[in-house]
């Protein structure tokens, strides 16, 4: 379980989220939308603490990943990161071949066992539906696949580590029509293993593939609740005004 209580976050001086408070249910999938700039990446980026690189930020309130605050002295940031895996709105392989970009987080571990190694890779590619386009190109370089294909693979790679949650900024913003459709049937298929939360601009997105969504504007969450209820019937009228296109 995810849970965000009473979340303040701010840029030095910029309040950019205020007082977000929200459940996120196990092996769901839930979507962020809003406008851009609303703070729904800021708060996305929180759950890893990729906020922690940038200076002059600051955080109130607690976020709880399976009832542990992951914002407490006690916690190692690079062990929740092996429990969070985060997939970015660009593809963003390594200069390495398909097979290294996968084992890249098992090495980084410092796993050496070759077979498990190998056994993982394919695991991962298959969990990423990609592993029967690359199975025979294993040893070539990551930049020879498509932008789609080089999605699939960063997903790969976050899966290879054995990750809970599963963190994706836009992660087909950058993607023409039909890699899209293929990030989204794999969002949809990997829910069964894994907690996804997901930011999309894409409203039509967020119904599609999200069992909740979440509604941000000028850093507030305005309403968050079933994706099918929320798209269908809002209950505030900030929501209806943007799915029904009069802003953002």
């Amino acid at each position: 379980m995810i849970e965000a209580k009473n979340i303040n976050f701010y840029y030095s001086d910029f309040h950019a989220l205020k007082d977000i408070s929200m459940k996120m249910e196990n092996y769901s999938v839930t979507a962020f939308i809003g406008p851009s700039g609303c703070g729904k990446s800021t708060f996305l980026r929180l759950f890893n603490r990729m906020n922690d690189l940038i200076d002059g930020t600051r955080l109130t309130g607690e976020c709880l990943i399976d009832e542990e605050n992951i914002y407490h002295k006690s916690v190692q940031v690079d062990d929740l990161r092996k429990k969070v895996g985060m997939v970015f709105q660009k593809p963003n392989p390594f200069p390495k071949s398909i097979f290294e970009n996968v084992a890249y987080g098992l090495r980084v571990n410092d796993i050496r066992d070759k077979s498990f190694i190998a056994q993982r890779v394919e695991e991962s590619l298959k969990a990423a539906a990609l592993w029967e386009e690359v199975k025979d190109k294993l040893k070539k370089s990551a930049f020879e696949l498509s932008g789609g294909q080089q999605q699939r693979l960063c997903i790969a790679r976050a899966l290879a580590i054995s990750p809970s949650i599963l963190l994706m900024d836009e992660p087909a913003s950058a993607l023409d029509p039909i890699s899209t459709s293929k990030i989204e049937e794999l969002i949809y298929s990997l829910k069964k293993d894994y907690t996804i939360v997901i930011v999309t601009h894409n409203m039509q997105q967020a119904a599609r593939v999200s069992d909740k969504t979440g509604f941000f504007m000028l850093g507030e969450l305005i309403e968050f609740s079933d994706t099918r209820k929320m798209f269908l019937n809002p209950e505030k009228e900030q929501t209806q005004n943007y799915i029904t296109g009069r802003f953002g």
